[in-house]
């Protein structure tokens, strides 16, 4: 019987875990693309963050899994939730309807070129502000 490679294992394995789990670098390419959409250097990031620039870049690559607090803290450093971080990346899935109509319009304006990411942050603040109004009445 042949042996199988270390390649086919992970592939299986990969397969196995299919709808359970997002890709272990869905996580990192987000933060990668929304500190691009920043216009923030690894470095600059790291700082806002409070996290070596080792450790972010291998986040980013998706060759480690951040814990909640670090999670966190670079969410706050891109002046996005935790939660949205998370939705987007696959990894927390919205419970509502009118939470995933609010995360797309979100990464619509996330990902308009021609705002700044402050003109980007303002935009959803006050997006969200009319939605918990509309939400409470």
């Amino acid at each position: 019987m042949a042996r199988r490679s270390d390649e086919q294992r992970r592939d299986s394995s990969r397969d196995g875990d299919a709808g359970k789990q997002p890709p272990a670098g869905a996580l990192g390419s987000f933060i990668r693309a929304q500190r691009q959409l920043a216009d923030l250097s690894l470095r600059q990031l790291a700082s806002l963050s409070n996290v070596s620039n080792a450790y972010l870049s291998q986040v980013e690559r998706g060759l480690h899994q951040p814990s909640f607090k670090v999670v966190s803290s670079i969410a706050e450093a891109l002046n996005i939730s935790t939660e949205y971080l998370l939705s987007q990346s696959g990894w927390l899935r919205p419970g509502q309807d009118s939470e995933r109509e609010s995360t797309g319009v979100e990464a619509a304006i996330l990902a308009d070129p021609l705002l700044t990411a402050e003109e980007k942050q303002v935009v959803i603040g006050v997006y969200r502000s009319l939605r918990r109004r509309h939400l409470e009445s």
